[in-house]
């Protein structure tokens, strides 16, 4: 099985950006909990950050021709804003999980609008990092 992990803007910044928010754990952190967990389960794991929108979506096309099993996303601010976004799982048909680190649902008014859940198999926010390793479980079969 081969998974993507992608991460949208500002998430890079983990450790550093609104701790109170997402805590003081760094973005080699997530990595690390992703590559590790991924070991263990037997799946073969790719992480991939940007602060573009564009290089996201190429990421999302390449992940069809790279035969990806499965793609877990935290768009950051695309979340509420990328319809380019939507239209690459679209056109890609691969099956996706939307994470995010906080309680989206909680947070302001803006925050509510997803596009990517319009295609997600399941949106998980809250967990913090365990939000990742349930979406990936979920791609798996592990859960």
């Amino acid at each position: 099985m081969k998974i993507l992990v992608l991460n949208g803007p500002n998430l890079n910044m983990l450790g550093i950006r609104e701790p109170g928010i997402y805590g003081s754990s760094t973005y080699d952190d997530l990595i690390d909990k992703i590559t590790d967990h991924c070991s263990e389960i037997g799946v073969y794991v790719e992480c991939k950050q940007s602060n573009h929108e564009g290089d996201l979506v190429d990421y999302i096309q390449q992940a069809y021709y790279d035969k990806v099993d499965g793609i877990v996303i935290n768009p950051g601010a695309y979340t509420h804003t990328s319809v380019a976004l939507l239209d690459a799982f679209k056109a890609v048909s691969i099956p996706v999980v939307e994470v995010h680190i906080s309680k989206v649902n909680e947070r302001e008014e803006f925050r509510q609008i997803s596009y990517v859940s319009y295609v997600a198999q399941k949106k998980i926010t809250g967990k913090g990092f365990d939000g990742y390793i349930e979406a990936i479980d979920l791609l798996a079969g592990k859960s």
